[in-house]
C-alpha cells in the first residue's frame, strides 16, 4: 500500500508540494477550508475593481484532474494526533497519515490592537478583497449625497496601513481607480478632497527592498497623490477615524490593514516548538523537531537561513513545497535528504499602471521596465490558462481605456455605514 501523505493547505506551498507528488508512488490528500487556490499577489486588483474574484482563484480539484494519486477535501483542521498519526477535522473525521505537510498559511496580524482589528478592512483573502471593493464604491455613493462637508471628507479619506508590497500596490491602484475611473462616475463630487494616506512604522517605503528602490516607489506614489507618512504607527481606531503615534487624529471611514501577517493556528493536539515570531520551528530539512515524518512549509514555518527567518512570501513557500515533495519521495525509498536552501529570485512591487520596482539578483528594475518584468512573472505564476488570458486582457483593457470594469454593488443597499 502506498504511503499516505496529507497536505494541510492549498496555498502556494501546499499546492506546489501536491503537484510535485502527482504520479509518484504515494497517496496524497489535500485539505483546505476553501475549494480554490488563490493567487494572493493580485488580491489588491480585486479590491481595486480591476479583476473579478474568479480571475485569481482556481479550483483545487481542477488542478489535479490528471493526478490519480491526489485527492482533495474541503474541511477545517481542528487537531493533529501525532501519537496516532491522524489529522482531525471539524467534520469529526480522523484521517491517518504516514507523512504530514503543514502548509496552513497566515492571517492578518494586528499586533494586539483590538480597536483596529474591529474596524480595519484586510487584504489577506478573497472575501476581504471583495468586501473592500464594495466598501470603497459605497463610500463614494454615500459621499455623493452627503451634505455635511466634514462627513463627506471622512468618506473620501482612505488610510492604508503598511508600506510593504501589498500596501504600496493597493495605494497606487486605489489612486488610479479614483482619479481615472470614479472621477468620471461621480461628476458631482470634488475629488480634490480625496485623501489617500499610506502609513508605515519604519522609515522606508518597501522596507524589504534596497533603499533606492524604496525611495523611487515613494516618489511615484506621491506623484500619484498618495500622502506617505513614514515612522508613524496607528495607535487606535474607530469607525470614524484613526489616532496616530504622531498625535494626529485623521477622520476617515476607510482603514485598510496591510501591516503584517502571523501564522495561522493549527490545533496540534500537543505542544509544538515555536520561533520568536510564533511560527513553527523546523530543522534544516523543514521537519518539525521530534516528528521526523511531519513537515511545515510556507508562512506557518519559521525556516532559518543565514541566521534569519525567511520572509512570509509566495516564492519561499513554493520552493519549500517542491523541496518537501522531493524529500518525501526520497524518504519512501530509504534515501537521505539534503538540507533545504532557498534560492532568492528577487522581489518586486508595482506602483500604478505602468511602473514597478524590482530587485532580481544584483539587477534593479524600476519604472516601465520594472512593470514589464512584474507583468511577465505574475502571468507566469497564475494557475490556469484561462485565468492568465483573462488577467492579461483586463490589464490591457485598463491600460488602453483607463477603465476598471468590476464596479457592481450587490447585496444590501443601505449606504449609511458600510462597516456596520
Amino acid at each position: 500500500m502506498a504511503p499516505k501523505v496529507i497536505v494541510i493547505g492549498a496555498g502556494f506551498g501546499g499546492l506546489q508540494c501536491a503537484k510535485k507528488l502527482a504520479q509518484k508512488p504515494v497517496d496524497v490528500l489535500v485539505i483546505d477550508r476553501n475549494n480554490y487556490h488563490l493567487f494572493t499577489p493580485l488580491l489588491y486588483q480585486v479590491a481595486s475593481s480591476l479583476l473579478d474574484p474568479s480571475d485569481i482563484a482556481y479550483p483545487v480539484r481542477a488542478a489535479f484532474r490528471r493526478a490519480r494519486n491526489v485527492r482533495f477535501r474541503v474541511g477545517e483542521v481542528t487537531g493533529i494526533d501525532f501519537a496516532h498519526q491522524e489529522v482531525r477535522t471539524a467534520d469529526g473525521d480522523a484521517l491517518p497519515y504516514d507523512y504530514l505537510v503543514i502548509a496552513a498559511g497566515s492571517t492578518d496580524n494586528f499586533f494586539g490592537l483590538t480597536s483596529v482589528e474591529n474596524v480595519a478592512l484586510g487584504l489577506k483573502d478573497l472575501p476581504h478583497a471583495v468586501t473592500l471593493r464594495t466598501h470603497v464604491i459605497r463610500a463614494f455613493e454615500t459621499a455623493a449625497r452627503e451634505i455635511d462637508p466634514a462627513a463627506r471628507a471622512a468618506w473620501l479619506t482612505f488610510v492604508v496601513v503598511g508600506a510593504g508590497p501589498t500596501g504600496v500596490e493597493y495605494a497606487g491602484a486605489l489612486s488610479e481607480l479614483i482619479h481615472r475611473v470614479l472621477a468620471r462616475d461621480y461628476p458631482e463630487l470634488d475629488l480634490s478632497a480625496v485623501r489617500i494616506i499610506l502609513i508605515e512604522a519604519q522609515h522606508q517605503v518597501l522596507p524589504a527592498f534596497p533603499p533606492h528602490l524604496g525611495l523611487d516607489a515613494r516618489r511615484r506614489l506621491e506623484k500619484m497623490g498618495v500622502d506617505v507618512r513614514l515612522g508613524v504607527r496607528v495607535l487606535d481606531a474607530t469607525e470614524r477615524g484613526v489616532r496616530l503615534s504622531s498625535g494626529e487624529e485623521v477622520g476617515c471611514r476607510t482603514l485598510v490593514w496591510a501591516a503584517g501577517v502571523k501564522p495561522e493556528t493549527v490545533a496540534p493536539g500537543g505542544v509544538l516548538p515555536r520561533t520568536r515570531s510564533g511560527r513553527m520551528a523546523v530543522d534544516q530539512t523543514l521537519r518539525v523537531p521530534g516528528h521526523p515524518n511531519v513537515f511545515a512549509i510556507g508562512d506557518i514555518a519559521g525556516v532559518v537561513q543565514d541566521g534569519r527567518e525567511l520572509a512570509m512570501m509566495s516564492p519561499q513557500a513554493m520552493q519549500e513545497g517542491r523541496y518537501v515533495a522531493r524529500a518525501i519521495v526520497k524518504l519512501t525509498r530509504g534515501k537521505p535528504v539534503a538540507a533545504f536552501r532557498y534560492r532568492d529570485k528577487g522581489i518586486m512591487a508595482t506602483i500604478g499602471r505602468h511602473a514597478a520596482v524590482a530587485q532580481v539578483g544584483k539587477l534593479s528594475f524600476r519604472g516601465p521596465i520594472g512593470w514589464l518584468v512584474w507583468l511577465v512573472l505574475h502571468l507566469y505564476y497564475i494557475t490556469g490558462f484561462r485565468n492568465r488570458l483573462v488577467v492579461f486582457w483586463s490589464w490591457m483593457w485598463n491600460y488602453i481605456f483607463y477603465d476598471r470594469p468590476i464596479r457592481l454593488l450587490t447585496g444590501s443597499t443601505d449606504h449609511t455605514d458600510t462597516r456596520e
